[in-house]
């Protein structure tokens, strides 16, 4: 079954679906287990993205001996923000709320901690959209429950609420090279040094062990192996412009031949925010990307104001101001968006499953296969695998 398959089935049981612009299915439960534990190890978290830093957060909590290690000079992975573009977090990465605001709770994991993250849904009685120049409504291009941030972002949200616990858990710029788990400790290389720890956490994305980046010994099960070079990992490139002037409607959906082939959309990203500010997303996975990504900065915003202007009589072009844009395939350490949409959910599932009790797996990709591909996916997947570990 692959996940339009499984959309389907869900449409008969009249179960909500997120929006197609973002590789996700909403998970039914999340047994976030704080039971007492036996374990009294460490642990070795590989990558600080969403589940990196969940699955070091709810460690924390619980008082685990653990150390984050991330390639980068930063914390975040693919929810990376900007603040220096307009007035508002502009993100560059994950930008939407797909599943309820509960996904908060699950995370922070403390019924004491109220969270003032603000969140705002599209209104289907005054918003609309438009789909190959034809006007349709914000749930045809399949925007129902899914909401944008206000003067936040996901990676605002971890920022506040989980980061603080366990900042001086993380050690940057270590990019791991070997993982040997052949022993009774797992051994992690970097180019300088070797860490060691009774289990690891790995949470680099899935295009980065396609890439061959980190080697292991053993090498892994053949079921996994095969899961990791056969998964389709989408192409990923997002853009903003900024004009003087709003003329667009709140999103401008694109016909994507075949439909398994990619994304492409243009939407209001200053939507619900509290700005004056006029500010249109362009979010591209896939073939959707093409030729966005390929283009010079000059070529691209020429492109993109030509593209608009022929669907809106010229005024992109007259009334341009500025544009940022972020091509995710050129990004050190993700090398492209996530997991694609159509993926084979067994293929997924193998990809989230420990193995000999001594590497997990977390993050957007490494599921139990019924949801891939968003925040909200890694967090939970970082709580499977702290779970599992902890049982």
């Amino acid at each position: 079954m692959t996940r339009k398959e499984f959309i389907k089935i869900c449409s008969l049981f009249s179960i909500s679906i997120p929006s197609p612009f973002q590789s996700v299915l909403v998970s039914c439960k999340s047994d976030n287990d704080t039971s007492r534990t036996d374990f009294d190890g460490t642990i070795l978290i590989i990558g600080a993205g969403a589940a990196g830093l969940t699955a070091g957060h709810l460690l924390s909590q619980r008082g685990i001996d653990f150390q984050i290690l991330e390639a980068s000079s930063v914390y975040g992975g693919r929810m990376k923000r900007t603040m220096d573009f307009v007035d508002f977090p502009v993100p560059l990465g994950a930008e939407w709320l797909h599943v309820e605001r509960g996904i908060f709770d699950e995370i922070i994991n403390n019924s004491s901690v109220q969270v003032d993250t603000q969140t705002t849904s599209y209104d289907q009685n005054v918003d609309y959209a438009l789909y190959e120049g034809q006007q349709v409504s914000m749930a045809d291009l399949g925007f129902t429950i899914d909401q944008k941030f206000i003067s936040s972002s996901w990676f605002d949200f971890f920022e506040q609420y989980v980061v603080p616990s366990i900042q001086n858990k993380i050690t940057f710029n270590k990019i791991i090279q070997s993982i040997d788990y052949s022993g009774e400790k797992v051994i992690v290389n970097t180019s300088n040094d070797e860490f060691e720890a009774d289990k690891i956490i790995i949470t680099v994305p899935v295009k980065m062990l396609q890439n061959g980046s980190i080697s292991f010994t053993p090498e892994l099960p053949d079921g996994k192996l095969d899961a990791i070079n056969n998964v389709t990992v989408w192409d990923g490139f997002k853009a903003f412009i900024e004009f003087s002037e709003k003329f667009y409607p709140t999103a401008i959906g694109f016909d994507i031949t075949p439909e398994t082939a990619g994304q492409k959309l243009y939407y209001d990203a200053a939507y619900g925010q509290n700005s004056n500010r006029h500010i249109l997303g362009l979010f591209t996975v896939g073939s959707g990307t093409l030729p966005y990504r390929q283009l010079s900065d000059s070529e691209l915003i020429n492109y993109m104001l030509g593209e608009l202007d022929g669907m809106f009589n010229g005024q992109a072009s007259s009334n341009y101001v500025n544009h940022i844009s972020q091509n995710w395939n050129n990004e050190p350490f993700a090398n492209g968006a996530y997991v694609y949409d159509h993926e084979d959910w067994r293929r997924v599932r193998i990809l989230g499953e420990s193995v000999n009790n001594k590497l997990f797996f977390a993050g957007t990709a490494y599921t139990i296969g019924d949801d891939w591909g968003s925040v909200h996916t890694a967090a939970r997947s970082a709580i499977k695998s702290v779970n599992e570990i902890l049982q």
